[in-house]
C-alpha cells in the first residue's frame, strides 16, 4: 500500500528524475502559427484539501547528424533566363550554384560556388539567402509561412560581364533545427541564389538545406565548439526572427517581380516572355509600356496565400 509521509511546516525538496520516452520526440518549437511545447508537471495530493500543482517547460532536440550520407551530398543547380528589351532580345542571363553538401549546423558559414553570365542590356546584383518555411497542418487544413533568415550580396554585374562566387560565405544565424518528421509541424530550410533584374522577373535558383545539431566529421575545432555551445544553449528557442532582416537595396535594384506585376493593369493580361515566344514582340512592348519605376525597398519574395486558420498550440 501507500507509505504515509507526515511532513512538518517549513520547505521541503524532493529530488527526482525519469527517462523521456524511448520514440523519437520531436524539437522543441516556437513558431509563427504554432509550437511544439513539453512540460513538467509536479502534483502535491494533501489529504481534506485541493491538490497543488505547478509546471515548467522542458526543451527537448531531436539531434540531427549532418554526417549522414544523404546529407554530405552536394547540391548543384542551374538556370537560364532570357531578358527583352524593347522589341529585340537582349540576351540571356544565366545561373549556376552549388553547395557542398546538403547538410549544415547552427552557427556554420555556407561556402556557396557560383557562375553568373550577363548576356543581357541591363545591370543585374546577384544574392543568396536562406529561407525558412514552416508548414502547419490541423483539421485537414495547411497554412504555410516563409521568412528570410540570413543573406548575402554580390557585386553589380554589367551587361556582357560575368561573375563568379568561389566559396562566398554566408552564416547560418541561431535558428531551429530542421523539423522533418512531424505529422502537425514542418520546418524547413533553402539556400536561395537569385538575381534582380531591373523590369523583369528575378532568376531565382533554391538548394535544399538541412540544420542540423551533430557537426560534421573532420569539421575544425571551431566549428565543433559552436555546435557544441548550441547543444547547450537553447536560447534560440526564444528568438523572433525578422521576417526582413536584409537591408534597403540601392537605387539601382529597381523594381521587384510583384511590384511589376502591380503596375500591369488586369487587361490585358501580363505575358511570360517565357512562356509566349510566340509573340515576343507584343511580349516586349508590354514590359516596357508598364515598367514602373524604381524602389527604395524590397517586400517578402514569397507571399503566403493559403487558406487562414486560427493558430494552433500542441501539449505533449
Amino acid at each position: 500500500g501507500e507509505e504515509s509521509l507526515i511532513l512538518l511546516d517549513g520547505r521541503h525538496e524532493f529530488p527526482f528524475s525519469f527517462r523521456l520516452p524511448q520514440e523519437p520526440l520531436v524539437t522543441s518549437f516556437t513558431g509563427k502559427y504554432g509550437s511544439i511545447q513539453y512540460y513538467v508537471k509536479a502534483i502535491l495530493e494533501r489529504p481534506a484539501a485541493p491538490d497543488q500543482s505547478v509546471q515548467t517547460e522542458l526543451q527537448v532536440i531531436s539531434h540531427i547528424d549532418v554526417s549522414s550520407p544523404a546529407l554530405l551530398t552536394p547540391v548543384l543547380r542551374s538556370q537560364e533566363k532570357m531578358v527583352g528589351c524593347w522589341f529585340f532580345t537582349s540576351g540571356p542571363v544565366s545561373l549556376s550554384a552549388k553547395i557542398e553538401r546538403k547538410g549544415y549546423c547552427n552557427g556554420e558559414a555556407i561556402p556557396i560556388y557560383a557562375e553568373i553570365e550577363n548576356c543581357s542590356s541591363r545591370l543585374i546584383v546577384p544574392k543568396a539567402a536562406i529561407f525558412q518555411t514552416q508548414t502547419y497542418l490541423a483539421s485537414g487544413k495547411t497554412k504555410t509561412f516563409r521568412q528570410m533568415v540570413a543573406n548575402v550580396r554580390g557585386n553589380h554585374i554589367a551587361s556582357g560581364s560575368t561573375d563568379t562566387w568561389n566559396g562566398k560565405t554566408l552564416k547560418i544565424p541561431p535558428v531551429s533545427p530542421s523539423i522533418l518528421d512531424c505529422c502537425i509541424i514542418r520546418v524547413e530550410y533553402s539556400l536561395a541564389v537569385y538575381i534582380h533584374i531591373p523590369g523583369a522577373k528575378k532568376l531565382m535558383i533554391e538548394m535544399p538545406l538541412v540544420i542540423g545539431t551533430i557537426p560534421c566529421i573532420g569539421f575544425s575545432s571551431r566549428n565543433s565548439s559552436i555546435t557544441s555551445q548550441f547543444s547547450m544553449d537553447m536560447s534560440w528557442l526564444a528568438l523572433t526572427m525578422p521576417e526582413h532582416p536584409e537591408a534597403p537595396p540601392n537605387y539601382a535594384d529597381v523594381v521587384s517581380e510583384e511590384e511589376f506585376s502591380r503596375h500591369v493593369p488586369a487587361y490585358p493580361p501580363p505575358i511570360d516572355c517565357e512562356e509566349q515566344l510566340c509573340c515576343p514582340v507584343f511580349a516586349y512592348i508590354q514590359e516596357f509600356r508598364f515598367q514602373p519605376p524604381p524602389l527604395y525597398s524590397e517586400i517578402d519574395p514569397h507571399p503566403t496565400d493559403v487558406e487562414e486558420i486560427q493558430p494552433v498550440s500542441f501539449m505533449l
